[in-house]
């Protein structure tokens, strides 16, 4: 694997981190010490709060089990469904009765809260193992593991499978057509920057606001479903065609095989790949279990359960150590560069916080339909239009 692929593989979407107005004056990283020490103190606080991790969104079912099994610690998962921005809010005090200790969110959203102060840095044992692209440079936060933007479809629902954004728009796929997130979340800000970009010829300064303009269209048409997608609405009609990273879309049809057909599609352009952040709050209430579960996400154990589905952040490193079995030394076939017909498009993180600004200031005016979570029993019927992941 050349540096270009693997820097690729790794989710580099923070080379300009340090670009675009971070504080000047940086707190001094804590750094890891012995292990025994920090298992020690983590135990002495009893527990580890989370916020946003589904169990089945990147094996984090798996990681948080084996976490638990191997330091004997408590967690308290708070909202599994919450986005990005719901976790930002919460570490700042005035979304939650509780105060998570970490956060997995988008690279924009941690960026910005490290500039409004809401992190604490810390390098784990592993930190040289971490590409430098995909990384903080003061430690308060790094890349986890990355996913391109493909459309998840209910093939025994929908005969015809779109190949690009465009075809989202064809009067066969009325009211059929989800997000996974409200628009609030990382996932769902990226789906329609892919949008826009397509619409745009790959233009990058243009592409949040096509993707609005993208958006209001399929909405004015009524292919677009304003509920928060997820396994269930795919799986029941209600969002027969979901947009949605496409590791959760392959793990969706790996764990439905049996029930319904579900294909994976990645669009012809406007190919968008995007890494997850991890982050210790600034007034995390568990600090050191804070550390200790840091150490572990970035440790071979954790790193080797992602390869299952995409790839970790240390993926070139496992490979150049040795650790990575033979057969999972090539891009797990979901993310092979090779099946694209253009290479994927990583944004800078100047660019993901400019559009990010750009699509959640002007979703409610341009697209003009709130994006909400609709119990079951609204739904009346496949294709009408009348639980998520949103991260």
């Amino acid at each position: 694997m050349s540096r270009r692929d693997a820097l690729k593989a790794a989710g580099l979407a923070g080379a300009a981190a340090l670009s675009t107005g971070a504080v000047s004056v940086c707190a001094v990283a804590a750094s890891a010490g012995p292990m025994e020490d920090l298992v020690a103190a983590a135990k002495a606080e009893g527990q580890l709060t989370v916020m946003g991790l589904p169990h089945d969104w990147c094996e984090y079912g798996v990681v948080i089990d084996r976490f638990k099994a191997r330091y004997g610690l408590a967690i308290n998962e708070l909202r599994p469904s919450a986005s990005s921005a719901d976790q930002i809010e919460a570490i700042r005090g005035k979304a939650e009765a509780q105060t998570p200790d970490v956060v997995d969110v988008g690279m924009s959203f941690a960026s910005s809260a490290r500039k409004d102060g809401l992190l604490q840095p810390y390098k784990v044992s592993t930190w040289d193992t971490i590409p430098e692209e995909a990384k903080d440079a003061h430690g308060y936060w790094y890349g986890g593991y990355y996913g391109v933007l493909a459309f998840e479809i209910n093939a025994d629902l929908v005969a015809k499978m779109p190949r690009d954004w465009a075809d989202l728009a064809a009067p066969e796929y009325r009211n059929s057509v989800g997000l996974a997130g409200n628009i609030s979340s990382n996932q769902a800000i990226q789906s329609v920057y892919a949008a826009g970009l397509s619409a745009a010829k790959g233009n990058v300064e243009e592409a949040a606001d096509q993707g609005l303009k993208f958006f209001a269209n399929l909405n004015e048409k009524g292919n677009f479903v304003p509920i928060i997608g997820d396994a269930n609405s795919l799986a029941d009609g209600r969002t027969p065609i979901l947009v949605r990273w496409d590791y959760l879309a392959l793990g969706d049809r790996d764990r439905l095989g049996g029930t319904t057909r579900i294909e994976v599609i990645r669009p012809k352009t406007g190919v968008v790949a995007g890494a997850y952040a991890r982050a210790i709050s600034a007034n995390a209430p568990h600090p050191n279990a804070a550390r200790l579960w840091m150490e572990y996400l970035c440790s071979d154990e954790a790193q080797l359960a992602w390869l299952k589905g995409h790839l970790p952040i240390r993926f070139a490193n496992l490979v150049r150590s040795g650790k990575v079995p033979a057969e999972l030394q090539e891009a797990p076939q979901q993310l092979d560069h090779k099946r694209y017909d253009v290479a994927p498009v990583f944004p800078t993180l100047k660019d993901q916080e400019k559009a990010r600004d750009i699509i959640t200031n002007g979703w409610d005016d341009i697209v003009g339909v709130k994006v909400k979570c609709l119990p079951s029993e609204e739904y009346f019927g496949p294709m009408s239009f009348n639980s998520s992941m949103a991260k």
